[in-house]
Protein backbone atom coordinates (compact mmCIF):
# COMPACT_ATOMS: atom_id res chain seq x y z
CA UNK A 1 0.00 0.00 0.00
CA UNK A 2 1.53 3.61 -0.98
CA UNK A 3 1.51 6.02 0.55
CA UNK A 4 0.28 9.48 -0.14
CA UNK A 5 1.49 13.29 -0.18
CA UNK A 6 -1.27 15.86 -1.35
CA UNK A 7 0.91 18.81 -2.36
CA UNK A 8 -0.46 22.59 -3.29
CA UNK A 9 -2.88 22.97 -0.46
CA UNK A 10 -4.14 25.84 0.01
CA UNK A 11 -8.00 26.07 0.91
CA UNK A 12 -9.98 24.80 3.53
CA UNK A 13 -11.95 22.04 1.62
CA UNK A 14 -8.57 20.60 0.23
CA UNK A 15 -7.00 20.15 3.99
CA UNK A 16 -9.91 19.10 5.06
CA UNK A 17 -10.14 16.15 2.58
CA UNK A 18 -6.30 15.19 2.28
CA UNK A 19 -6.90 14.48 6.36
CA UNK A 20 -10.07 12.95 6.29
CA UNK A 21 -9.10 10.62 3.31
CA UNK A 22 -5.60 9.40 5.18
CA UNK A 23 -3.24 11.56 3.79
CA UNK A 24 0.46 10.56 4.87
CA UNK A 25 1.63 14.40 4.25
CA UNK A 26 0.06 17.45 3.01
CA UNK A 27 2.35 19.93 1.22
CA UNK A 28 2.29 23.66 1.61
CA UNK A 29 4.11 25.89 -1.80
CA UNK A 30 5.88 28.63 -0.23
CA UNK A 31 6.94 29.78 -4.17
CA UNK A 32 5.50 33.16 -5.38
CA UNK A 33 5.68 31.83 -9.55
CA UNK A 34 3.19 28.81 -8.24
CA UNK A 35 -0.58 28.75 -8.81
CA UNK A 36 -0.55 26.88 -5.66
CA UNK A 37 1.54 29.57 -3.27
CA UNK A 38 0.23 30.09 0.15
CA UNK A 39 1.70 32.51 2.49
CA UNK A 40 3.24 31.29 5.56
CA UNK A 41 -0.17 32.79 7.65
CA UNK A 42 -2.65 31.04 5.13
CA UNK A 43 -0.67 28.23 5.61
CA UNK A 44 -0.83 28.31 9.33
CA UNK A 45 -4.80 29.22 9.40
CA UNK A 46 -4.91 26.07 6.79
CA UNK A 47 -2.89 24.04 9.07
CA UNK A 48 -4.77 25.01 12.12
CA UNK A 49 -8.25 23.34 11.11
CA UNK A 50 -6.01 19.97 12.37
CA UNK A 51 -4.15 19.79 15.18
CA UNK A 52 -1.34 16.94 14.80
CA UNK A 53 -2.39 15.23 11.55
CA UNK A 54 -0.30 14.30 9.00
CA UNK A 55 3.23 15.92 8.93
CA UNK A 56 3.18 19.31 6.99
CA UNK A 57 6.05 19.75 4.24
CA UNK A 58 7.11 22.92 3.03
CA UNK A 59 8.19 23.13 -0.58
CA UNK A 60 10.73 25.69 -1.35
CA UNK A 61 12.27 27.04 -4.69
CA UNK A 62 16.30 27.91 -4.16
CA UNK A 63 15.62 28.92 -1.00
CA UNK A 64 17.98 30.50 1.58
CA UNK A 65 18.04 30.36 5.21
CA UNK A 66 16.03 33.63 5.76
CA UNK A 67 13.52 32.09 3.63
CA UNK A 68 12.81 29.42 5.53
CA UNK A 69 13.43 31.13 9.02
CA UNK A 70 10.38 33.74 7.69
CA UNK A 71 8.08 30.73 7.21
CA UNK A 72 9.05 28.52 9.89
CA UNK A 73 8.27 31.29 12.43
CA UNK A 74 4.78 31.51 11.16
CA UNK A 75 3.58 27.74 10.45
CA UNK A 76 4.39 24.34 11.43
CA UNK A 77 6.52 22.34 8.78
CA UNK A 78 7.82 19.17 9.34
CA UNK A 79 9.58 18.39 6.36
CA UNK A 80 11.48 20.90 3.58
CA UNK A 81 11.47 19.65 -0.09
CA UNK A 82 14.16 21.96 -1.84
CA UNK A 83 14.38 22.99 -5.10
CA UNK A 84 17.64 24.33 -6.30
CA UNK A 85 19.42 24.16 -2.92
CA UNK A 86 22.48 22.48 -4.29
CA UNK A 87 25.80 22.68 -2.03
CA UNK A 88 23.44 23.95 0.09
CA UNK A 89 21.00 21.46 1.02
CA UNK A 90 22.76 19.99 3.87
CA UNK A 91 23.71 23.03 5.43
CA UNK A 92 19.65 24.27 5.81
CA UNK A 93 19.51 20.54 6.91
CA UNK A 94 21.78 20.95 10.10
CA UNK A 95 20.45 24.50 10.16
CA UNK A 96 16.86 23.83 10.75
CA UNK A 97 16.91 20.07 12.00
CA UNK A 98 14.05 18.97 9.36
CA UNK A 99 14.18 15.98 7.22
CA UNK A 100 14.82 17.48 3.67
CA UNK A 101 14.00 15.75 0.38
CA UNK A 102 15.70 16.63 -2.62
CA UNK A 103 13.68 16.52 -5.86
CA UNK A 104 15.19 15.01 -8.90
CA UNK A 105 14.01 15.29 -12.87
CA UNK A 106 14.29 12.70 -14.76
CA UNK A 107 14.50 11.74 -18.49
CA UNK A 108 16.55 8.66 -18.54
CA UNK A 109 17.92 5.78 -16.33
CA UNK A 110 21.41 7.88 -16.24
CA UNK A 111 19.34 10.45 -14.44
CA UNK A 112 18.33 8.14 -11.53
CA UNK A 113 20.28 9.01 -8.53
CA UNK A 114 23.26 7.02 -6.74
CA UNK A 115 23.29 8.75 -3.68
CA UNK A 116 21.34 10.86 -1.70
CA UNK A 117 23.42 13.97 -1.20
CA UNK A 118 22.60 14.83 2.65
CA UNK A 119 18.44 14.46 1.87
CA UNK A 120 16.68 12.36 3.72
CA UNK A 121 14.61 11.16 0.59
CA UNK A 122 14.40 11.64 -3.18
CA UNK A 123 11.51 13.07 -4.89
CA UNK A 124 11.27 11.12 -8.29
CA UNK A 125 9.52 13.41 -11.45
CA UNK A 126 9.83 14.43 -14.84
CA UNK A 127 12.51 17.18 -16.10
CA UNK A 128 10.52 20.42 -16.55
CA UNK A 129 9.82 20.97 -20.40
CA UNK A 130 11.95 23.94 -21.71
CA UNK A 131 9.42 26.99 -20.98
CA UNK A 132 8.40 25.90 -17.83
CA UNK A 133 8.15 28.38 -15.42
CA UNK A 134 8.42 25.79 -12.49
CA UNK A 135 10.81 23.60 -11.36
CA UNK A 136 7.82 21.11 -10.44
CA UNK A 137 4.36 20.29 -10.74
CA UNK A 138 4.18 20.76 -14.61
CA UNK A 139 1.80 17.55 -14.50
CA UNK A 140 4.57 15.89 -16.91
CA UNK A 141 5.48 12.09 -16.69
CA UNK A 142 8.44 10.35 -17.49
CA UNK A 143 8.67 6.29 -18.36
CA UNK A 144 7.61 4.91 -15.08
CA UNK A 145 9.10 1.36 -15.72
CA UNK A 146 12.46 3.31 -15.52
CA UNK A 147 13.00 2.76 -11.49
CA UNK A 148 11.76 -0.72 -11.21
CA UNK A 149 15.17 -2.11 -11.51
CA UNK A 150 16.91 0.43 -9.82
CA UNK A 151 18.60 0.34 -6.75
CA UNK A 152 17.73 3.55 -4.94
CA UNK A 153 20.03 5.12 -2.16
CA UNK A 154 17.55 5.55 0.35
CA UNK A 155 13.24 6.36 0.60
CA UNK A 156 11.62 8.22 -2.29
CA UNK A 157 8.33 9.26 -3.68
CA UNK A 158 7.22 9.27 -7.27
CA UNK A 159 5.77 12.50 -8.92
CA UNK A 160 4.77 14.27 -11.72
CA UNK A 161 1.44 13.31 -14.18
CA UNK A 162 0.04 11.22 -11.70
CA UNK A 163 -4.00 11.59 -11.48
CA UNK A 164 -6.56 9.53 -9.91
CA UNK A 165 -6.87 7.17 -13.30
CA UNK A 166 -3.02 6.28 -13.53
CA UNK A 167 -1.97 6.14 -9.71
CA UNK A 168 -2.54 2.64 -9.71
CA UNK A 169 -0.44 1.69 -12.56
CA UNK A 170 1.98 4.11 -11.81
CA UNK A 171 3.05 2.31 -8.50
CA UNK A 172 2.77 -1.08 -10.44
CA UNK A 173 5.24 -0.54 -13.23
CA UNK A 174 7.24 2.02 -10.88
CA UNK A 175 7.36 0.10 -7.58
CA UNK A 176 7.36 2.99 -6.00
CA UNK A 177 5.94 2.77 -1.67
CA UNK A 178 4.90 6.95 -2.05
CA UNK A 179 3.59 8.81 -4.32
CA UNK A 180 3.36 12.87 -4.60
CA UNK A 181 0.39 14.22 -6.19
CA UNK A 182 -1.09 18.55 -7.14
CA UNK A 183 -2.24 19.06 -10.35
CA UNK A 184 -3.71 16.06 -10.99
CA UNK A 185 -6.00 16.50 -7.82
CA UNK A 186 -7.52 19.81 -9.30
CA UNK A 187 -10.18 20.63 -11.37
CA UNK A 188 -8.32 24.24 -12.35
CA UNK A 189 -4.80 25.09 -12.12
CA UNK A 190 -4.27 25.54 -8.28
CA UNK A 191 -7.93 24.41 -7.22
CA UNK A 192 -8.06 21.49 -5.36
CA UNK A 193 -10.82 19.00 -5.99
CA UNK A 194 -11.90 17.25 -2.46
CA UNK A 195 -13.31 14.69 -4.31
CA UNK A 196 -10.56 13.50 -7.37
CA UNK A 197 -8.31 13.97 -3.88
CA UNK A 198 -10.63 11.17 -2.47
CA UNK A 199 -10.08 9.58 -5.50
CA UNK A 200 -6.44 9.27 -5.44
CA UNK A 201 -5.65 8.39 -2.34
CA UNK A 202 -8.73 5.33 -2.71
CA UNK A 203 -6.91 4.35 -5.52
CA UNK A 204 -2.76 4.50 -4.61
CA UNK A 205 -4.05 2.02 -1.95
CA UNK A 206 -6.12 -0.60 -3.75
CA UNK A 207 -4.51 -3.35 -5.86
CA UNK A 208 -2.56 -1.98 -8.49
CA UNK A 209 -4.10 -1.52 -12.14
Amino acid sequence: MARVKICGINSADAIDAAVEAGADWIGFVFFRASPRYVTPIRAKELSARHKGGPPRVGLFVNPTGAMIADVLAEVRVDILQLYGAGDELAGLRARFDLPVWRPVGVSAASDLPEALKGADALLLEAKPPPDATRPGGNAVQFDWALTKGWKAPGPWLLAGGLDPDNVATAIRLSGAEAVDVSSGVERAKGVKDPELIRAFIRNARGPAG
